[in-house]
């Protein structure tokens, strides 16, 4: 990553490198620099895909799960884990971009590249105090395909009827080896058929804990699946959002003119508000209440999530429909004529998917850490970036077809370059259909889904189970 911020910011600041100017306008870059250009992209974007997945994980890990103080702490790691990455895009959107656009784009990438070399000292200075977890098998992703190969050999095989006869290695087994037992849930049953004890066969079944790891990574699928529509809604912020604003008025006082993306940082402004409020008060009240460590359950702090993102989008689609109201009203056309609605109107759908991604951002980040396999907690949080990646593409997707579809012959397209001609509110309409359907997916799948129960301690001969009452919250949701 730093090798290229480093090329990015030489890209920007050698001659050579940039296209020539004459009079604000420029020349058609170079194969060289357009070549040189796009490398330092996707060098960053290849580092990115190393640390992002690892980083938070190796954070948590720096907290003993079987030191009671220290696991009570990590209940509070990723709240702060994020406060510190928003914290940091907050600088970046309010202060780099205003270096960029008027002190340079050298200076402007320079900055972050020299934090990036500090961070990277910072980071080895720690080296000899960070704990190393130690991992315990050699291919912890072979599970993954041995257990759904063996069970489809296994398919004509009979489940006994009482799961513990099913193949599982005996407690000292897990003692010797230092290795956290699964036990056996009741979901995903045709993967049980791998574990079937078969003395005409050759090849040794799997192990209960091998097929309850695969079952955890199904699951983990099945709420990723439900994640991607919010992922979409949160796209809005740096698209249609913007696109909004730049009709509005954006006018504060006589001479300055609100640019139309920097309402996003109220997104970021409200997160870093409502994570210590979460933190601090939110979750010790919850606490007293529930009893749970963290207040509510990873999947309770998900459905609240989804349920304000909703509402941001339901605010969205009343405010669009004052928008048009107001269009028609004045009879405007064209695309460049500003409607008389000042731009403030915009800004309850921003707080409110802030204070949503306090609830869904960090809580998937920290469901997927928590659910993972051992040893497999990096694929848990693939999982969260993945969401991201894919609830972007998801959104290009729609607009384009959506574009198409009702741009079709003379009819008017929902989403056209003249928005103050389109009928954007129709879109936010059907954003606020599916994110609905959507939740009701993401109920239904929060009530097939069992949380990991696994060994607790193992400790001088004993294993304490860290097990979990299945209870239903008044969400619908287990806890």
């Amino acid at each position: 990553m730093i090798q290229g911020m480093i090329m990015l910011t030489t890209a920007v600041s050698l001659k050579s490198l940039k296209p020539t100017c004459t009079n604000g306008v420029c020349n058609k870059a170079s194969t060289l620099q357009i070549v040189f250009f796009y490398t330092s992209l996707y060098t960053i974007a290849l580092g990115s895909g190393g640390t992002k997945p690892n980083i938070s994980t190796f954070g948590a890990d720096q907290f003993d799960d079987f030191n009671p103080h220290e696991k009570e702490l990590k209940v509070s790691f990723f709240n702060w884990w994020m406060f510190s990455s928003f914290l940091g895009a907050l600088f970046a959107t309010l202060g780099l971009v205003y270096i960029q656009e008027n002190m340079g784009w050298g200076l402007g990438y320079g900055i972050p590249t020299v934090g990036l070399l500090f961070s990277l000292f910072v980071f080895y200075l720690g080296t000899p105090i960070y704990r190393h977890k130690v991992r315990k098998t050699k291919s912890p992703a072979k599970d993954l395909i041995q257990v759904p190969v063996t069970a489809f050999k296994n398919r004509k095989l009979q489940l006994p009827n009482n799961p513990s006869q099913l193949h599982e290695h005996e407690p000292q087994h897990y003692i010797n080896s230092g290795k956290r037992q699964v036990y056996y849930t009741s979901i995903f049953r045709f993967l049980d058929k791998a574990a079937v004890k078969d003395g005409n066969s050759g090849r040794p079944p799997c192990s209960v804990t091998q097929v309850e790891g695969t079952k955890l990574v199904l699951g983990m699928l099945l709420i990723w699946l439900v994640t991607l529509i919010p992922s979409t809604i949160w796209a809005q912020i740096n698209t249609l959002f913007v696109k909004q604003g730049t009709t509005l008025d954006r006018n504060l006082g006589s001479s300055f003119q609100i640019p139309a993306a920097s309402l996003g940082s109220f997104v970021t402004l409200s997160m870093l508000l409502s994570i210590p409020m979460y933190d601090r008060y939110f979750v010790p009240f919850m606490h007293r209440k529930t009893g749970n460590p963290r207040g509510i359950t990873l999947l309770q702090r998900l459905g609240i999530g989804f349920v304000i993102q909703v509402f941001a989008i339901a605010i969205a689609y009343a405010v669009e429909v004052r928008r048009m109201h107001i269009i028609r009203v004045h009879q405007i056309v064209g695309p460049k004529e500003i409607v008389p609605m000042n731009i403030f109107w915009l800004l309850p759908q921003y707080v409110l998917l802030g204070i949503a991604d306090v609830f869904n951002a960090i809580g998937l980040l920290e469901f997927f850490y928590d659910q993972s396999p051992e040893d497999m907690q990096s694929l848990g949080t693939t999982f969260f970036t993945s969401g991201i990646g894919v609830g972007n593409f998801l959104n290009s997707f729609l607009v384009t077809m959506v574009d198409k579809i009702t741009g079709r012959g003379e009819n008017k397209s929902w989403i056209g370059d003249n928005l103050n001609d389109s009928h954007l509110d129709y879109y936010y309409g059907f954003l606020l259909v599916i994110s609905t359907i959507n939740l009701g997916a993401f109920l239904w799948a929060s009530s097939k889904y069992v949380y990991k129960r696994e060994t607790k301690e193992v400790n001088e001969g004993c294993i304490e189970m860290d097990s979990k009452a299945l209870e239903i919250s008044p969400l619908g949701l287990q806890v």
